[in-house]
């Protein structure tokens, strides 16, 4: 029998489903919007090797991802289930890195959450790898997506290359477990349908934006002027606070209410379970239950073949 204890008692409102197979956009914040990745080469090197070697770990496909100075966005494609894991050893060990490189002791990320969205259809795909692609240019910091000093993980997806990088020296051990080289591979996961003509798109999409932001006039920061930014600094625009925190995402109106639907029938079973688990019933969890399987060893559902 199970102690009480082992149950999580807080924020249980809304439970949330991990599923293999799904398309995630992550977005993690430094604290204080501080610009603690603000790029160098160093910090650079370090994203990608962290990135690349818990996505090789977790057997995880990362589509693309963008570092900027005070936070990072990134689009995974989660054959295994596997992405909680994969997000919490990534943002540790790069945690661990960069206050190593810093001479940091505190806590590197936001005590927010991370947001993940779950991305439904080709369509959301590609209009979050727009956004993720031209945060920097949409931001004024570059005039060109290119431009921007950090990790070139653009690039590397739009021409299929890989990016080999070696093990940081500022917080890896030289002769540790972790492997000394690494590639980083940018890639849209091998069943996906039409590669070429998606990543054609994306790169039209790329160059609209780029070309919309520099009709209007303005001035750019510059890739100097990033790199002349100190870490210790941060954001000093207003953001918006308390807004609601999106979990999906789809354009298509009858698709997204039939998973906002399949998602709270998810979430009735699984309180349904946890009620009876309380109770000290011998009870079976819906496929997709995380937490209580990993932590307190539930028995939980297969999945149900379609």
């Amino acid at each position: 029998m199970l102690a009480r204890n082992v149950l999580p008692v807080a924020r249980m409102t809304a439970p949330r489903p991990v599923f293999p197979g799904c398309f995630l956009f992550v977005t993690r914040n430094c604290t204080q919007r501080q610009f603690l990745l603000r790029p160098d080469r160093a910090t650079n090197n370090a994203f990608m090797y962290c990135l690349a070697e818990a996505a090789k770990r977790f057997d995880i496909d990362v589509v693309l991802s963008q570092m900027m100075s005070n936070h990072h966005h990134t689009m995974l494609y989660d054959p295994k289930g596997n992405q909680v894991q994969f997000r919490e050893h990534f943002h540790k060990m790069l945690a661990k890195s960069q206050n190593a490189l810093r001479g940091r002791w505190e806590n590197l990320w936001s005590s927010e959450e991370p947001c993940v969205v779950d991305i439904i259809d080709s369509a959301d795909l590609l209009d979050k790898l727009v956004y993720i692609a031209t945060n920097p240019v949409k931001d004024g910091l570059v005039a060109r997506v290119e431009h921007w000093p950090g990790p070139k993980l653009v690039k590397a997806l739009l021409n299929r290359q890989s990016i080999k990088v070696c093990r940081p020296t500022h917080f890896f051990r030289k002769h540790g477990n972790m492997p000394p080289t690494i590639e980083v591979v940018m890639k849209l996961p091998d069943h996906f349908e039409g590669k070429e003509e998606f990543l054609a798109a994306l790169k039209r999409r790329i160059k609209a934006v780029e070309d919309e932001c520099r009709k209007t006039g303005r001035t750019v920061l510059g890739p100097g002027g990033v790199m002349a930014q100190s870490w210790r600094h941060c954001a000093t625009s207003d953001r918006p606070r308390r807004r609601l925190r999106p979990r999906l995402a789809a354009r298509n109106t009858e698709l997204r209410i039939a998973i906002i639907e399949r998602n709270k029938a998810w979430q009735a079973a699984y309180r349904v379970a946890r009620k009876g688990l309380l109770e000290g019933k011998d009870v079976e969890f819906p496929f997709g239950t995380y937490w209580l399987a990993r932590f307190a060893g539930v028995r939980v559902e297969p999945p149900r073949l379609s």
